[in-house]
């Protein structure tokens, strides 16, 4: 099959208006078509909002054992087996038995319990962005906010002592979007954070306590229960997704609402409505832009298309949530909008385990931040604000804002 050309790539636009813009032109070229990525990958992107539900469903649509993740090239075998034994690299019946013994870990009630603490961590940062910001000083919300929250609460989760929570957060600023960074480094701090995984792992057997990877370590059903690498690999994946998503969440939901000043009027008027405005926000900022890519087991047709078997596969969420056909005036934040099924946790067997988390984050965290600071504003023009680059994940740079 001939190769298509490549399209402007929404991935590396250094503004939200940019990438906005690239998106739905990637979209208007329809719901399904060949591409190559900014990293010189060839994949088929699918941008359509039925056509991405199914793709994520289908059962020849598949993870397969890792393999597709950045510079794997450069990866030593033993480094990728601790990174890609986990949920969203698997398959049934693996996958089956991998969802089942981490649920028996990651509960509702150990989920819902943290909501105490949550609080806490929230109300003491939201003191140090008010000490910051007295007398109307611009202050960075995604490094005083947007970031300590979900990094505190993950490693509380997990039980990553305080000391080393800054080490953990360099190395998943560049696992998280490894193709943006030289091979050298992105083997660097994946070997780094399996490594602590490790030690961490080694601590928790000698002394367990009551937090999640303890819990995760003396699971079992029957006489099965996670393998080493199958241990490290969820480790490192709840790390990586649990952190910097809900990260972008905040914060990108934070700036839509201060670019939309009738949507914000109305959440703060009705706080009761928090929990639709979360779904609202995942639908039109959702941090995760793609899905995890996967591979065509075999000849797929999906929106009147045949992918060929042996080819990757790359469901586009953030353009599958902006689906005119699905979403009516899509690109108009709505926190009134009726519920709808939006894809920013994926959908199917691989839906994120971690979204109850991201909620309960993303509405504590937000809620607080605008009834604490009601003169809460951006401190620049919308346009000078800037994206990071990368695949996965479509976070600010910095979100400056004023709060007196």
């Amino acid at each position: 099959m001939a190769e298509s050309p490549p399209v402007t790539s929404p991935f590396v636009e250094a503004t939200p208006a940019a990438r906005s813009a690239a998106f739905a032109e990637l979209a208007a070229a329809g719901p399904v078509r060949r591409a190559t990525l900014f990293t010189g990958v060839p994949v088929w992107l699918i941008t359509g909002y039925a056509e991405a539900r199914e793709a994520l469903a289908h059962p020849d649509v598949i993870k397969g054992k890792g393999g597709d993740g950045p510079h794997r090239d450069h990866v030593p075998k033993e480094l990728a087996a601790a990174m890609d034994h986990h949920l969203l690299g698997s398959d049934p019946p693996d996958h089956t038995r991998l969802r089942r013994l981490v649920s028996a870990a990651f509960t509702r009630r150990r989920i819902e319990g943290l909501e105490p603490e949550i609080r806490r961590i929230v109300g003491r940062l939201l003191d140090e962005v008010s000490a910051a910001g007295e007398q109307g000083a611009p202050v960075d919300l995604l490094t005083t906010f947007g970031y300590p929250l979900p990094l505190t609460v993950i490693s509380e989760l997990i039980g990553i002592p305080a000391d080393r929570r800054d080490d953990f957060q360099e190395w998943t600023k560049v696992a998280i979007n490894g193709s943006v960074h030289p091979a050298e480094t992105f083997v660097a701090a994946a070997t780094s954070l399996i490594d602590y995984i490790r030690e961490l792992i080694a601590q928790k057997r000698a002394e367990p306590s009551d937090d999640l990877l303890s819990g995760l370590v003396a699971v079992r059903e029957g006489g099965d229960r996670l393998s080493e690498n199958e241990l490290t690999s969820m480790v490192f994946l709840l790390l990586v997704a649990g952190y910097e998503t809900t990260t972008h969440l905040i914060c990108g939901g934070v700036r839509a609402l201060l670019e939309h000043p009738d949507q914000l009027d109305l959440v703060r008027a009705e706080p009761d409505r928090l929990p639709a405005v979360i779904e609202e926000l995942l639908r039109f900022i959702g941090p995760a832009q793609v899905a995890i890519p996967s591979r065509t087991a075999a000849p797929v047709r999906i929106g009147g298309v045949t992918i060929p078997a042996g080819e990757v596969v790359l469901p586009v969420l953030l353009a599958a949530n902006h689906d005119p056909r699905q979403f009516p005036e899509p690109d108009r934040l709505d926190v009134t909008r009726p519920a709808a099924s939006h894809l920013a946790f994926g959908h199917g067997i691989h839906h994120c385990l971690g979204a109850p988390l991201a909620r309960l984050e993303a509405r504590i965290a937000i809620g607080a931040l605008i009834e604490r600071f009601p003169k809460l504003r951006l401190a620049v023009a919308p346009e000078d604000l800037t994206l990071q680059a990368g695949l996965l994940i479509g976070g600010l740079t910095a979100l400056p804002v004023a709060v007196a």
